[in-house]
Order: C-alpha cells, then structure tokens, then sequence
C-alpha cells in the first residue's frame, strides 16, 4: 500500500467513526430524556402515594373519635331535661363537641343522614329488620348510630332498622308477577 492509499483509508475510518459519532450521540439523547421522564413519572407516583397514605392514617385516627363523639351527643341529649347548673356544664361540652366536628368537617369527614333511604350496604348496617307492608322492602325506618364518610370511603356505616315485606305476601307478588309475564 502506498502512503496515499494509506492516507485515503484512514480519511475513510475517520469518516466513518465521525457517521457513528451522532448516531451515538442521539442514543444518548434518547436514552437520557426516556430516563429522565421516567424520573418525573416516578416523582409523581410517590408524591401521590404519600398523600394518599397520609389521608388515610388520619380518616383512621379520627375513626377512632367517633364513638366519643357518638357518646357526647347522647350525654348532651340527657342533660335537656336536668337542672340550669347541669345545663351550664352541658353547653360548655357543646363547644367541646362543635370544635371535634368541626375537625372532621376540616378532613373532609361527614355524618349522613340515612333514615328514609334505601338500604346501601356500602352505607349501611342492618342490624334489625321489620316486616312491614306499609313501606317498601329495603327502606331504611330507623337510624340506631349515624354513618361517617369521607369522599373517599365510608368511615363508619350507619346502623340501621330496614323495612322488609311480610312473608306471606311475597308469594302473591310472585303470583301477580307469573301473571304478568304470561
């Protein structure tokens, strides 16, 4: 080989490593900005989850004050009917009661109202039933405790009495519905 020949292939390497050189270069590129978004992403997932871990420790931790809080509005619903000193203690313990509703109300946490509803087991907890022809099965006749929720979950479900139809009608509703379908 001559030394032009020589020098022709190494002009012939050089441009062919200098082809590479971007090529490579792009590589990276990509590879830096799919790494770098996958950070974000990643970023994003753990800043969601904490909030939501932090949420739910703290529904927890009130859930636990609800049985108190059930407890002074009992205590306060006895002390109408007792003497003007016992009512002066009871409405100083009214303000206690507001300021713990008023907690839950700052961490998104509700009572509802379920007595003339419809049964929800997501909602409710049928701890009694009555036969009744008078209201429709299912609907909710009394409220033993009330229900908490956040918009999340359901705290605490509501316990409740729920109408159920007596049992000898429900073979003439099945009659009158055979009845209807021939």
């Amino acid at each position: 080989m001559t030394e032009k020949e020589e020098k022709i292939e190494e002009l012939k390497v050089e441009e062919a490593v200098s082809e590479e050189k971007p090529q490579e270069e792009e590589d990276f590129k990509a590879k830096y900005f799919l790494a770098l978004a996958e950070l974000e992403n990643t970023k994003r997932r753990l800043q969601k989850e904490k909030t939501e871990t932090i949420k739910f420790a703290i529904e927890n931790a009130i859930d636990e004050f609800i049985p108190t809080i059930d407890n002074f509005e009992k205590a306060l619903k006895c002390a109408e009917n007792m003497s003007d000193e016992v009512k002066t203690w009871a409405n100083g313990f009214g303000m206690f009661l507001s300021q713990l509703k008023e907690v839950l109300h700052n961490h998104g946490i509700v009572a509802f109202h379920s007595e003339g509803n419809t049964f929800d087991p997501h909602f409710h907890e049928a701890v009694e039933t009555a036969e009744t022809n008078e209201y429709p099965e299912g609907l909710i006749l009394e409220e033993f405790s009330k229900g908490y929720k956040s918009a999340s979950r359901t705290l605490r479900p509501s316990k409740v009495k729920v109408a159920k139809r007596l049992a000898d009608d429900l073979p003439k509703e099945e009659e009158e519905l055979t009845k209807k379908g021939e």
